[in-house]
């Protein structure tokens, strides 16, 4: 029988478009073995030449709307990044009746309803699993492998760039900006690393799989976001004192009939796998109805890894396209008009929480505090207050609280900063037992 070839159409040609290409290469007879057809790269495009890079024999062009407008490609690859060019790109490929594999993160955040509409509407598949967590298989995890599971809750570091900070920091004592600094050096933070600090890049994660776990609207600003920059070394240190460690989280987890969307660092018991992740890795942890607690960990970005998750998609649709059959269209696993905005109020949101503040070291200066607290209904799990210092005109104060909401705990932190015992800001964290 003669077997189907498969054309594909990449369009960007930086680190991940070559590793792509390489494992392409490398992979070629076990692919066609596992696909049943043979997979092409027909068609490259990219704005700059690229002599050095083998593009297996495709034709090369400067366009990439030449790749999507081309009648040889089945499958478009967009690599490209960005929101603007990349979205008609997109459009344009799926209004010519290609299917679409992209690794782009922001682009479906911002506008995935959008585009999966598209894709329904043309029957053509749209693909995502490089967009979140890299070369971890998680897309497929929650939308395929866990089908038939109520997901309750899922976490996860899904910025590897604020999971490395961290690392750094608690092992080191080091200071956030040096630390940084680093990150950037070495390629794991970008130039301008707003969207991994402050955490609009694991918020944009965070929207994809809660739309794939729970049927969540996409919307990029639904998350509440609290930036990896707020954590300090001390409080990274007090953390472990007290039996956890801090780790910069995406967190979905239900509340009742609604969704809490959350990003923010985190203390975690120090027993959990979760917290034993360190470095550049990513991992998300998931609970489910079947399978109970099930973590998945892995590299979060580089060339290979999210080549690597491309490559899925593209087999995924070959596979398909090779038996004459037709790939899932609904990629996030329920028609999009089926997805609805369940998004908590963080106001609402309940969790307990690690307090630090400087205080004078006098009588009646920690009753005050804990008057400010139980005023608001905020209980108190545990207290450490350090001992004095001559070098020191307070001293520190770390409590962990009982659960509470975040709109009392907003309120006694303010009525605690106004005490005049107290220097500065207060410091809250949320805590999570799991």
């Amino acid at each position: 029988m003669t077997q189907k070839t498969i054309n594909v159409g990449i369009c960007g040609l930086g680190t991940v478009a070559q590793g792509l290409l390489a494992l392409l290469a490398e992979a070629n007879e076990v692919l066609e073995a596992r696909v049943g057809g043979a997979i092409k790269v027909v068609h490259v495009a990219t704005r700059t030449a690229k002599p050095n890079v083998d593009v297996l024999g495709a034709y090369e062009s400067r366009d990439v709307f030449d790749v999507a407008r081309n009648p040889d490609v089945d499958i478009l690859v967009e690599l490209i990044g960005g929101t603007t060019v990349a979205r008609e790109l997109v459009r344009e490929a799926l209004n010519q009746g290609k299917h679409v594999v992209t690794a782009n993160k922001a682009l479906l955040a911002d506008y995935g309803d959008e585009l999966f509409e598209l894709a329904q509407a043309q029957g053509k598949a749209l693909y995502f699993e490089a967009a979140v967590a890299g070369g971890i298989p998680i897309i497929e995890a929650v939308r395929a492998s866990l089908a038939a599971n109520h997901i309750t809750g899922l976490a996860g570091i899904i910025n590897g760039t604020g999971n490395f900070i961290l690392t750094e920091m608690a092992a080191k004592g080091r200071e956030f900006a040096d630390v940084l600094e680093e990150a950037q050096r070495l390629g794991y933070a970008e130039a301008d690393p707003s969207f991994d600090v402050d955490g609009t890049d694991a918020a944009q994660k965070l929207v994809l799989l809660a739309a794939l776990a729970f049927g969540a609207q996409i919307d990029a600003q639904a998350p509440f976001k609290q930036g990896v920059d707020s954590v300090s070394p001390l409080d990274l240190e007090y953390a472990l004192e007290l039996g956890y460690r801090i780790k910069h989280l995406g967190i979905a987890k239900r509340d009742g009939e609604s969704l809490q969307l959350r990003v923010h660092p985190t203390l975690i018991p120090k027993t959990k796998a979760l917290a034993q992740v360190d470095g550049v890795l990513n991992a998300v942890m998931i609970n489910a109805s079947g399978v109970g607690e099930l973590l998945l960990v892995g590299p979060g970005a580089g060339s290979r890894p999210t080549a690597s998750a491309v490559s899925a998609d593209i087999v995924a649709i070959a596979r398909a396209m090779a038996s004459n059959g037709q790939p899932q269209i609904n990629a996030l696993g329920v028609p999009v008009e089926n997805l609805t905005d369940m998004t908590s109020n963080i106001a609402d949101v309940s969790s307990a929480w690690y307090l630090r503040l400087e205080a004078e070291d006098k009588p009646g200066v920690m009753a005050s505090i804990t008057q400010r607290l139980s005023e608001h209904g905020i209980g108190i799990e545990s207290l450490i207050q350090k001992p004095e210092s001559a070098k020191l005109s307070r001293v520190p104060v770390i409590i962990l609280t009982d659960e509470a909401s975040t709109q009392s705990v907003v309120e006694a932190v303010a009525a605690i900063e106004a005490l005049a015992t107290v220097e500065g800001p207060v410091t809250s964290l949320r805590v999570e037992n799991f």
